[in-house]
């Protein structure tokens, strides 16, 4: 009989305890896990696309616009759009009182209405945040004295506020970003303290003060993250909100000043050609409309997405 020679066994490679562990097969990460929530609703995806476009159309108004939107064309004022009688190819949707080409200025004033939006939500974000980790980390006299300053400014109606602030500072684009972004604070600081109360006694966070972290790691690296939902969503809706009262006081002759091509000063210009030139008026009009909407539609499904109760 042959005889078997037992094989040794085969050497198992060891691990290198410096490597991180792998992730469980199957179990997706947490933003793959958003991502699929998000996509779920349709009309969310929709916004985005079309928030998209906007972003991609304020980045490239140099090269997309037809027409510089200061550049006047005095032998074409009022100009209807080229479906209309009169109307021509060379202004698409039409012109305005001063022959300017109401498509081009639409197209810049879509940059400028992002830039409005990136810088209020910035400010009223950062500075919100910073004071909502004071007041529900600190708590005692500091919550005291931030969160009834923020009950004042809620108790004064958001455009009169904003109106009362560029009235202190002067007409202006700038002044107008920075009165709407005083008029969002408020909604930060609360939204914050609220979430810094409920992380701050849980146990993760026990454990980070017993190995001896110190109050801006345990604020800021330690209970800032996970309060981040919220605040993304919340962001969200601020943003078209800003658009909307930016577009509010240009409206009102406070915000961006001509011949700035911005959304609410182009509705004002156009007030007293309602009824001879609707193009004027229409266009500007659908445009905060459109971006508003996307925006609402989109921050509905961000909070859909990052709720867990909801996902349930």
């Amino acid at each position: 009989m042959t005889q078997v020679t037992p094989q040794p066994p085969a050497a198992v490679p060891e691990l290198d305890e410096g490597l991180p562990a792998a992730r469980a097969p199957g179990r997706p990460s947490p933003l793959r896990d958003v991502w699929r929530a998000f996509r779920r609703n349709r009309a969310a995806l929709v916004g985005m696309v079309i928030i998209a476009l906007i972003v991609l159309i304020a980045c490239l108004a140099d090269v997309v616009a037809p027409y510089s939107p200061v550049a006047q064309f005095r032998d074409s004022v009022l100009t209807p759009p080229f479906w209309q009688d009169g109307g021509t190819m060379r202004f698409v949707l039409g012109t305005d009182d001063l022959g300017r080409d109401i498509l081009s200025r639409l197209i810049h004033g879509a940059r400028l209405s992002m830039t409005i939006g990136v810088i209020v939500v910035s400010l009223s974000l950062g500075i919100g945040v910073l004071l909502g980790l004071l007041a529900g980390f600190l708590r005692g006299w500091v919550d005291t004295l931030i969160m009834r300053l923020m009950d004042i400014m809620l108790s004064i109606p958001s455009l009169l506020l904003a109106v009362v602030v560029v009235a202190v500072l002067g007409p202006g684009l700038f002044n107008a970003m920075l009165a709407i972004a005083v008029v969002y604070l408020p909604h930060y600081v609360r939204l914050t303290r609220s979430s810094v109360i409920t992380e701050r006694e849980r146990e993760y966070v026990m454990a980070s003060r017993l190995a001896g972290a110190g109050m801006f790691r345990l604020m800021f690296i330690t209970i800032l993250p996970n309060c981040l939902a919220p605040l993304i969503v919340q962001a969200t809706l601020s943003f078209s909100n800003a658009v909307l009262d930016a577009a509010a006081l240009g409206f009102l002759g406070l915000g961006a000043q001509p011949p700035t091509p911005e959304w609410g000063s182009m509705l004002a210009d156009a007030r007293q050609y309602v009824l001879q030139a609707w193009w004027v008026v229409t266009f500007p009009g659908l445009a905060v409309l459109i971006t508003v909407l996307a925006f609402n539609i989109m921050g509905d499904g961000l909070r859909d997405a990052l709720d867990p109760r909801l996902k349930r």
